[in-house]
């Protein structure tokens, strides 16, 4: 029943609408994988990919659906989105911009004996598991890839205040896989919510607020645009 009702707040979120963002002249170079993190506030015009191209000034492509995972098994549901590495899409794209990983520890083991779903996800040394392998496609195929963590809880009653320790965990087996290729970077977001401060999460105490989303895609421009070639 708490699993149920803590799913009602993203069932909400879902009718907001996600999906690719509008076509431009130019060709898109950046691609957007992820889970709610970056698809919510998409049918308002406010996720994270529209806050990335208002700051870069170009068009990226959003692939990121609410409630999706890194490991995902059912085929038709998997195909739409909810699988994030099914998401890809071949294209020419020079940086992917991805998130995952929370929804399978939080709605897949309820961040409780997790070690076996982490481990499946990315290993200790962050060189083995789904995690790695999709990045390594993504590099193969030529692009830059940065990788996003997760808002912490402001400490005011979220739901996931209790997955800290596994959230930081899991983080820094990602930061691992950053340091072993220059190609691969990872975002944190660690300092973005100060204890105490609601504004940052939506209603849920969840999701990103359309404030956090905003400022999200600022940093990642930021990390886009500062980058050598």
């Amino acid at each position: 029943m708490m699993r149920f009702l803590l799913w009602i707040p993203m069932l909400i979120l879902v009718l907001t609408g996600c999906g690719e963002t509008v076509t431009r002249d130019e060709p898109a170079r950046i691609l957007l994988m992820g889970d709610s993190l970056m698809a919510v506030h998409h049918g308002q015009g406010k996720a994270v990919s529209h806050s990335v191209e208002k700051h870069l000034g170009e068009e990226v492509v959003d692939r990121s659906v609410l409630g999706a995972r890194m490991i995902y098994a059912l085929p038709i549901s998997g195909a739409a989105g909810l699988n994030i590495p099914k998401q890809y899409r071949d294209g020419k794209w020079d940086w992917v911009i991805l998130n995952g990983g929370g929804n399978d520890l939080w709605l897949g083991c309820g961040c409780f004996a997790c070690a076996g779903k982490m481990n499946r996800l990315i290993s200790e040394d962050g060189r083995q598991g789904v995690i790695p392998g999709l990045v390594s496609k993504l590099r193969q195929d030529g692009a830059k890839v940065l990788y996003v963590g997760y808002l912490r809880s402001p400490g005011m009653g979220s739901p996931i205040e209790y997955c800290k320790d596994e959230g930081d965990e899991f983080e820094r087996r990602v930061q691992e896989l950053a340091g072993l290729d220059g190609g691969v970077y990872f975002l944190s977001l660690a300092d973005l919510v100060p204890h105490g401060d609601r504004s940052y999460h939506a209603i849920d105490m969840i999701h990103p607020s359309v404030k956090a989303s905003q400022e999200i895609g600022k940093r990642i421009a930021d990390i886009i645009g500062r980058s050598p070639g």
